[in-house]
Protein backbone atom coordinates (compact mmCIF):
# COMPACT_ATOMS: atom_id res chain seq x y z
CA UNK A 1 0.00 0.00 0.00
CA UNK A 2 2.85 2.37 0.87
CA UNK A 3 4.55 1.67 -2.46
CA UNK A 4 1.28 2.19 -4.32
CA UNK A 5 0.65 5.50 -2.56
CA UNK A 6 4.18 6.67 -3.36
CA UNK A 7 3.71 5.73 -7.02
CA UNK A 8 0.42 7.59 -7.27
CA UNK A 9 2.01 10.66 -5.68
CA UNK A 10 4.91 10.56 -8.17
CA UNK A 11 2.48 10.26 -11.09
CA UNK A 12 0.47 13.22 -9.80
CA UNK A 13 3.60 15.36 -9.43
CA UNK A 14 4.73 14.46 -12.95
CA UNK A 15 1.32 15.26 -14.42
CA UNK A 16 1.33 18.65 -12.73
CA UNK A 17 4.81 19.41 -14.08
CA UNK A 18 3.80 18.49 -17.62
CA UNK A 19 0.44 20.24 -17.50
CA UNK A 20 -0.61 23.86 -17.32
CA UNK A 21 0.44 24.43 -13.72
CA UNK A 22 3.07 27.10 -14.47
CA UNK A 23 1.01 30.14 -15.35
CA UNK A 24 4.02 32.42 -14.84
CA UNK A 25 5.18 31.74 -18.40
CA UNK A 26 3.48 32.31 -21.73
CA UNK A 27 3.88 28.69 -22.79
CA UNK A 28 2.44 27.61 -19.44
CA UNK A 29 -0.63 29.77 -19.97
CA UNK A 30 -0.88 28.47 -23.55
CA UNK A 31 -1.51 25.00 -22.10
CA UNK A 32 -5.00 26.24 -21.24
CA UNK A 33 -5.66 26.73 -24.96
CA UNK A 34 -5.93 30.50 -24.62
CA UNK A 35 -3.63 33.48 -25.21
CA UNK A 36 -4.12 37.24 -25.31
CA UNK A 37 -2.09 38.90 -28.06
CA UNK A 38 -1.63 42.63 -28.49
CA UNK A 39 -1.84 43.89 -32.09
CA UNK A 40 -2.41 47.17 -33.89
CA UNK A 41 -5.89 47.91 -35.19
CA UNK A 42 -5.00 50.61 -37.71
CA UNK A 43 -2.26 49.40 -40.06
CA UNK A 44 -3.55 48.25 -43.46
CA UNK A 45 -1.58 45.27 -44.73
CA UNK A 46 0.03 44.63 -41.36
CA UNK A 47 -2.62 44.60 -38.69
CA UNK A 48 -6.13 45.95 -39.00
CA UNK A 49 -9.49 45.48 -37.31
CA UNK A 50 -12.13 45.69 -40.02
CA UNK A 51 -15.58 47.17 -39.49
CA UNK A 52 -17.04 43.68 -39.49
CA UNK A 53 -14.80 42.74 -36.57
CA UNK A 54 -12.33 40.63 -38.56
CA UNK A 55 -8.60 40.92 -37.89
CA UNK A 56 -6.43 40.89 -41.02
CA UNK A 57 -2.82 41.56 -41.96
CA UNK A 58 0.66 40.09 -41.86
CA UNK A 59 1.13 40.61 -38.12
CA UNK A 60 -2.22 38.92 -37.52
CA UNK A 61 -1.13 35.93 -39.59
CA UNK A 62 2.13 35.76 -37.63
CA UNK A 63 0.16 35.88 -34.38
CA UNK A 64 -2.10 33.02 -35.44
CA UNK A 65 0.82 30.91 -36.66
CA UNK A 66 2.86 31.40 -33.48
CA UNK A 67 -0.14 30.76 -31.24
CA UNK A 68 -0.91 27.55 -33.12
CA UNK A 69 2.68 26.37 -32.66
CA UNK A 70 2.29 27.02 -28.93
CA UNK A 71 -0.84 24.86 -28.91
CA UNK A 72 -3.50 27.59 -29.11
CA UNK A 73 -6.04 27.46 -31.91
CA UNK A 74 -7.42 30.60 -33.54
CA UNK A 75 -10.60 30.32 -31.47
CA UNK A 76 -8.47 30.55 -28.31
CA UNK A 77 -6.81 33.85 -29.23
CA UNK A 78 -8.06 37.11 -27.77
CA UNK A 79 -6.75 40.07 -29.75
CA UNK A 80 -6.32 43.30 -27.84
CA UNK A 81 -5.37 46.68 -29.26
CA UNK A 82 -1.75 47.58 -28.51
CA UNK A 83 -1.11 51.24 -29.21
CA UNK A 84 2.46 52.45 -29.45
CA UNK A 85 2.87 53.91 -25.97
CA UNK A 86 1.08 51.04 -24.20
CA UNK A 87 2.98 48.02 -25.51
CA UNK A 88 5.53 47.68 -22.71
CA UNK A 89 2.96 48.18 -19.97
CA UNK A 90 0.61 45.58 -21.49
CA UNK A 91 3.32 42.95 -21.08
CA UNK A 92 4.43 44.22 -17.69
CA UNK A 93 0.97 44.19 -16.11
CA UNK A 94 -0.27 41.00 -17.78
CA UNK A 95 -2.82 42.57 -20.14
CA UNK A 96 -1.21 40.65 -23.01
CA UNK A 97 0.84 37.47 -23.24
CA UNK A 98 2.57 38.51 -26.47
CA UNK A 99 2.82 41.74 -28.47
CA UNK A 100 2.93 41.42 -32.27
CA UNK A 101 2.40 44.97 -33.39
CA UNK A 102 5.14 46.30 -35.73
CA UNK A 103 7.18 46.40 -32.52
CA UNK A 104 10.71 47.58 -33.30
CA UNK A 105 13.46 46.02 -31.20
CA UNK A 106 15.40 48.71 -29.30
CA UNK A 107 17.79 48.67 -26.36
CA UNK A 108 15.49 50.97 -24.39
CA UNK A 109 12.53 48.63 -24.82
CA UNK A 110 14.64 45.61 -23.92
CA UNK A 111 15.08 47.10 -20.46
CA UNK A 112 11.37 46.45 -19.87
CA UNK A 113 10.45 43.48 -22.11
CA UNK A 114 12.07 40.59 -23.94
CA UNK A 115 11.89 40.10 -27.70
CA UNK A 116 11.76 37.06 -29.94
CA UNK A 117 12.79 37.44 -33.55
CA UNK A 118 13.08 39.59 -35.50
CA UNK A 119 10.39 38.25 -37.80
CA UNK A 120 10.49 41.20 -40.22
CA UNK A 121 12.83 44.04 -41.19
CA UNK A 122 11.93 47.35 -42.82
CA UNK A 123 13.07 50.98 -42.83
CA UNK A 124 11.60 54.34 -41.89
CA UNK A 125 9.88 56.31 -44.65
CA UNK A 126 7.92 59.48 -45.37
CA UNK A 127 4.29 59.73 -46.56
CA UNK A 128 2.96 62.97 -48.11
CA UNK A 129 -0.02 64.19 -50.10
CA UNK A 130 0.06 63.18 -53.75
CA UNK A 131 0.31 66.83 -54.86
CA UNK A 132 3.29 67.55 -52.58
CA UNK A 133 6.56 68.05 -54.51
CA UNK A 134 8.80 70.01 -52.13
CA UNK A 135 9.19 67.20 -49.60
CA UNK A 136 11.47 64.51 -50.97
CA UNK A 137 12.85 63.01 -47.79
CA UNK A 138 13.49 63.68 -44.09
CA UNK A 139 16.05 66.41 -44.79
CA UNK A 140 13.39 68.62 -46.48
CA UNK A 141 11.04 68.90 -43.51
CA UNK A 142 12.39 72.10 -41.90
CA UNK A 143 9.51 74.48 -41.32
CA UNK A 144 6.98 71.69 -41.88
CA UNK A 145 4.74 69.72 -39.53
CA UNK A 146 5.47 66.02 -39.20
CA UNK A 147 3.10 63.52 -37.64
CA UNK A 148 3.81 60.24 -35.91
CA UNK A 149 2.25 58.14 -33.17
CA UNK A 150 2.74 58.76 -29.46
CA UNK A 151 5.42 56.45 -28.11
CA UNK A 152 7.11 56.03 -31.49
CA UNK A 153 10.73 57.06 -32.03
CA UNK A 154 10.22 57.85 -35.73
CA UNK A 155 9.51 61.59 -35.59
CA UNK A 156 12.19 62.22 -32.97
CA UNK A 157 14.75 60.56 -35.26
CA UNK A 158 13.86 62.97 -38.09
CA UNK A 159 14.21 65.99 -35.80
CA UNK A 160 17.48 64.79 -34.28
CA UNK A 161 19.24 63.61 -37.44
CA UNK A 162 17.74 65.42 -40.44
CA UNK A 163 15.52 68.48 -39.88
CA UNK A 164 15.92 70.25 -36.56
CA UNK A 165 13.37 72.88 -37.63
CA UNK A 166 10.51 70.41 -38.07
CA UNK A 167 7.42 70.70 -35.88
CA UNK A 168 6.29 67.40 -34.41
CA UNK A 169 2.70 66.30 -33.87
CA UNK A 170 1.77 63.09 -32.08
CA UNK A 171 -1.53 61.27 -32.50
CA UNK A 172 -2.94 58.13 -30.92
CA UNK A 173 -2.99 56.02 -34.09
CA UNK A 174 -1.39 56.03 -37.53
CA UNK A 175 -4.83 56.35 -39.12
CA UNK A 176 -5.28 59.63 -37.20
CA UNK A 177 -2.03 60.93 -38.70
CA UNK A 178 -3.14 59.95 -42.20
CA UNK A 179 -6.50 61.68 -41.78
CA UNK A 180 -4.69 64.81 -40.57
CA UNK A 181 -2.38 64.60 -43.59
CA UNK A 182 -5.23 64.36 -46.08
CA UNK A 183 -7.01 67.25 -44.32
CA UNK A 184 -3.91 69.44 -44.60
CA UNK A 185 -3.35 69.69 -40.84
CA UNK A 186 0.12 68.14 -41.10
CA UNK A 187 2.57 68.03 -44.01
CA UNK A 188 3.94 64.51 -43.70
CA UNK A 189 3.69 61.29 -41.74
CA UNK A 190 6.64 59.15 -40.77
CA UNK A 191 6.92 55.60 -39.56
CA UNK A 192 8.09 52.32 -41.07
CA UNK A 193 7.77 52.26 -44.85
CA UNK A 194 5.80 49.00 -44.91
CA UNK A 195 3.11 50.65 -42.75
CA UNK A 196 2.98 53.77 -44.92
CA UNK A 197 2.78 51.63 -48.07
CA UNK A 198 -0.49 50.18 -46.83
CA UNK A 199 -2.05 53.62 -46.47
CA UNK A 200 -0.71 54.74 -49.86
CA UNK A 201 -2.19 51.63 -51.49
CA UNK A 202 -5.61 52.43 -49.99
CA UNK A 203 -5.47 56.04 -51.25
CA UNK A 204 -3.25 56.04 -54.37
CA UNK A 205 -4.74 59.26 -55.77
CA UNK A 206 -4.25 61.16 -52.51
CA UNK A 207 -1.04 59.86 -50.93
CA UNK A 208 2.48 58.80 -51.94
CA UNK A 209 5.77 57.66 -50.46
CA UNK A 210 8.82 59.87 -51.06
CA UNK A 211 12.55 59.33 -50.76
CA UNK A 212 14.44 56.28 -49.63
CA UNK A 213 14.26 54.53 -46.30
CA UNK A 214 16.60 56.05 -43.74
CA UNK A 215 16.72 53.63 -40.85
CA UNK A 216 16.62 49.91 -40.13
CA UNK A 217 13.67 48.66 -38.12
CA UNK A 218 13.61 45.08 -36.83
CA UNK A 219 10.18 43.86 -35.74
CA UNK A 220 10.20 41.54 -32.76
CA UNK A 221 7.53 39.69 -30.82
CA UNK A 222 7.28 41.14 -27.34
CA UNK A 223 7.48 38.59 -24.51
CA UNK A 224 7.38 39.32 -20.75
CA UNK A 225 10.88 40.05 -19.49
CA UNK A 226 12.58 37.05 -17.93
CA UNK A 227 10.45 34.45 -19.73
CA UNK A 228 13.34 32.91 -21.69
CA UNK A 229 11.61 29.57 -22.20
CA UNK A 230 8.68 31.18 -23.98
CA UNK A 231 10.96 33.38 -26.07
CA UNK A 232 12.78 30.26 -27.28
CA UNK A 233 9.46 28.63 -28.19
CA UNK A 234 8.32 31.73 -30.10
CA UNK A 235 11.64 31.84 -31.97
CA UNK A 236 11.15 28.23 -33.03
CA UNK A 237 7.68 29.12 -34.32
CA UNK A 238 9.05 32.06 -36.35
CA UNK A 239 11.77 29.87 -37.87
CA UNK A 240 9.21 27.24 -38.80
CA UNK A 241 6.93 29.85 -40.40
CA UNK A 242 9.86 31.07 -42.50
CA UNK A 243 11.15 27.63 -43.51
CA UNK A 244 7.67 26.35 -44.40
CA UNK A 245 7.11 29.19 -46.87
CA UNK A 246 4.09 30.51 -44.97
CA UNK A 247 6.01 33.66 -43.94
CA UNK A 248 6.48 34.68 -47.58
CA UNK A 249 2.94 33.69 -48.55
CA UNK A 250 1.53 35.79 -45.71
CA UNK A 251 3.49 38.83 -46.88
CA UNK A 252 2.42 38.33 -50.48
CA UNK A 253 -1.23 38.14 -49.41
CA UNK A 254 -1.20 41.17 -47.17
CA UNK A 255 1.52 43.54 -48.37
CA UNK A 256 2.23 42.41 -51.94
CA UNK A 257 -0.81 44.15 -53.51
CA UNK A 258 0.57 47.56 -52.41
CA UNK A 259 3.61 47.10 -54.67
CA UNK A 260 5.93 46.84 -51.67
CA UNK A 261 8.89 44.64 -52.52
CA UNK A 262 8.91 41.49 -50.40
CA UNK A 263 12.27 41.33 -48.55
CA UNK A 264 14.31 38.33 -47.59
CA UNK A 265 13.43 36.82 -44.20
CA UNK A 266 15.59 38.04 -41.32
CA UNK A 267 17.92 35.99 -39.14
CA UNK A 268 16.78 35.32 -35.58
CA UNK A 269 19.09 37.26 -33.26
CA UNK A 270 17.09 37.73 -30.04
CA UNK A 271 17.96 34.56 -28.17
CA UNK A 272 18.46 33.51 -24.57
Amino acid sequence: MIRRAALLTAVAVLATACGSGDTTTVIGRADSGKLTIGIRYDQPGLSERRLDGRYVGFDVDVARYVANELGVKESGITFKEARGAARESMLENGEADLIIASYSITDARKEKVAFAGPYFETGQGILVRFTENAIQGPESLNGRTLCSVKGSTSAQKVKADYSKGVTLEEYGQYSDCVIALMAGNVDAVTTDEVILAGFAAENPELLKLVGKTFSKERYGIGVPKGDAESRDAVNEAIEKMISSGEWKRALERNVGPSGYEIPQPPQITEKS
